[in-house]
């Protein structure tokens, strides 16, 4: 595993979050998309450990119906406070890595990342651990949060 291939996955995540957006005036297209990129990015085969940035009242979404239902809420989400995170309509997700560690077969990357739309420009902070299965890099820890405010 290389620096090279967590920048990658990282432009992969952005582009998926992106195209949820894109898609979010067709459901079944967007409830198909998510499935397929959930499985894909993360690794809910196993176990994730994820913290997503706007929840409060549940606040770890380690299953991939919960990480379903914050990207992309429906009638049918998990987390009644779900909203879609992904449904912003994001234009442009960039990250810029403080650092990448990589350690054998796990990467560890922490830094921010900006969500652009039309409407906004957020900073977020993040920390993800990647996992090398050999022909495939999963995210197996993602945690998010808004930068302190004094």
């Amino acid at each position: 595993m290389r620096e090279e291939d967590i920048i990658n996955i990282q432009k992969e995540w952005a582009s998926g979050i992106v195209k949820m957006g894109e898609l979010s005036n067709d459901r079944d297209s967007l409830e198909s998309f998510t499935s397929d990129f959930l499985d894909k990015i993360y690794d809910f085969d196993n176990q994730v450990l994820f913290k997503p940035t706007k929840v409060a009242n549940e606040q770890f979404r380690n299953s991939k119906g919960s990480a379903y239902s914050y990207f992309i809420a429906g009638d049918d989400r998990e987390c009644q406070e779900d909203n879609g995170f992904a449904l912003s309509n994001w234009t442009e997700i960039l990250f810029d890595n403080s650092n990448i560690i990589i350690n054998e077969d796990i990467a560890i990357a922490m830094g921010n990342y900006t969500f652009k739309n039309e409407a906004s420009k957020i900073k977020v902070e993040y920390s993800f651990v990647y996992k090398n299965y050999g022909n495939e890099i999963k995210i197996i820890l993602h945690h998010s949060s808004l930068p302190y405010k004094i």
